[in-house]
């Protein structure tokens, strides 16, 4: 206003409740003509975690994982290492830079040992870390675990943990949460409201194992995927694939993406879609 601007074009109104188009007003009270509405779809994209995060008190879950092209993320004997290929895996690293938090279960911690880190295409750890969050009913999160040693935050959800095992890990430096569902689990919808309420996390990057994918799929807090599919048979009747849990029983109530789009990196392709 003091500038003697005499109109401005808005993409997207906040929907924070402290802000309530208070600024719109201002200025049209003052005389400045306003426009709201352009470049609204492509807004709302660069802000989707914001937005869900103001409306729902929630976190924006992307669930993220590298398959095969028969649906395998490891052999039958549990190696994984390299299902894709770097082009692909740096643009987890990009992933991972603009999440707030990633997030894995107790499953891939034990087997895979990960640093769970953003780092460049030199391997180098990145200025800014997101948290990383584990999901472990029982705390057997090792407290010598390479995370442990990265830079960044640690955060583990346990449910049934002992005093004894939650001391451990606090001394190692690891913000332990409880959140217990009926079943002895880690009650998923309470963690995703701590990470929002108490951790200020709008965006999670979920990237496995199987299990804590199926669960968050079973409950439906997942808002996006990022499938990254390599053209690669692995075969095996026992091999894992990417998502467990419950599942649906009939395929009419099966998940389908919308507004999917395609992506390719080197050999690899990466599909994405919303929930």
């Amino acid at each position: 206003v003091g500038a003697g601007i005499t109109e401005v074009r808005i993409a997207v109104l906040d929907p924070n409740p402290n802000v309530a188009g208070g600024g719109v007003q201002a200025l049209e009270e003052a005389g400045v003509r306003v426009r709201v509405g352009e470049g609204e779809k492509r807004a709302k994209l660069l802000m989707e975690s914001y937005l869900k995060y103001v409306r729902e008190g929630m976190p924006f879950v992307t669930a993220k994982f590298a398959m095969s092209l028969d649906g395998k993320i490891a052999t039958h004997t549990g190696d994984s290492k390299w299902i894709s290929g770097d082009k692909a895996r740096w643009a987890v690293h990009g992933i991972r830079q603009v999440s707030d938090a990633i997030m894995v279960g107790i499953n891939t911690v034990v087997a895979d040992n990960p640093q769970l880190t953003a780092r460049d295409e030199r391997g180098r750890p990145r200025d800014r870390q997101p948290l990383r969050v584990i999901v472990d009913s029982r705390g057997r999160t090792p407290v010598n675990a390479r995370m442990m040693s990265e830079p960044g935050e640690t955060l583990v959800a346990v449910s049934t943990a002992s005093p004894e095992v939650r001391g451990s890990l606090s001394e190692a430096g690891v913000k332990v949460v409880e959140a217990a569902a009926d079943d002895g689990s880690v009650d998923l919808t309470a963690l995703m409201r701590h990470l929002a309420v108490e951790q200020s996390v709008t965006s999670l990057c979920v990237e496995g194992g199987a299990s804590i994918l199926g669960s968050l799929f079973d409950h439906g807090l997942v808002d996006k995927v990022i499938a990254f599919v390599a053209p690669t048979i692995i075969g095996g009747g026992d091999a894992p694939s990417p998502v467990g849990g419950e599942g649906v029983e009939q395929m009419g109530d099966a998940i389908r993406l919308e507004r999917v789009k395609w992506d390719r990196y080197g050999r690899d392709m990466a599909i994405t879609g919303y929930c």
